[in-house]
């Protein structure tokens, strides 16, 4: 992972719970591997096959979650303004093309919740409100603020946004 990823601290609790929920899961694979090692020959064991493979999963998870709260960045979105858009603010916007308003909420990737507007500052409209450029271009452009006009490189093309009210969540 080339970029350090931004989290909210309400990402690292999420995270921190999920690994503290796999290393329960650990424990119960490691069971399930010992009982299955009680079936007889392991090399036509398919019980132990499937506990082995959960291992590895559980295992893999374990790694993922731990690499990203060590090279994480966590940001404090409770400490946002409402000047300009930031983790933690609630961002009414108008699109320009269908003269639409909507609210995004700009939360760290565990609280995603694109159905509800809940964006992180991942997505493409996000990384144009909070200012970041695009994945691989070091372009900066300021976070936005009330009365800008923001374009985001979305995957049905490009959306014109202008930034009516910023609010803390």
């Amino acid at each position: 992972m080339a970029d350090t990823r931004i989290l909210t601290f309400t990402d690292k609790k999420k995270l921190e719970e999920q690994l503290a929920q796999l290393n329960e899961e650990k424990k119960r694979v490691a069971e399930e591997i010992q009982v299955a090692r009680g079936f007889g020959d392991l090399s036509e064991n398919a019980e132990y096959d499937a506990a082995k493979a959960k291992e590895a999963e559980v295992y893999g998870n374990i790694a993922r979650i731990e690499a990203e709260l060590r090279t994480a960045t966590f940001v404090d979105d409770s400490s946002a303004d409402s000047n300009t858009a930031a983790l933690g603010t609630v961002v009414r916007v108008l699109d320009m093309e269908y003269d639409e308003e909507d609210e995004y909420t700009l939360v760290g990737f565990t609280e995603a919740d694109p159905a509800k507007l809940f964006i992180s500052n991942e997505s493409p409209i996000g990384m144009a409100l909070i200012g970041r450029s695009e994945p691989g271009k070091s372009d900066y452009m300021p976070p936005a603020k009330v009365g800008d006009i923001v374009e985001a490189n979305t995957p049905g093309g490009i959306v014109k946004l202008k930034v009516l009210s910023i609010r803390k969540r």
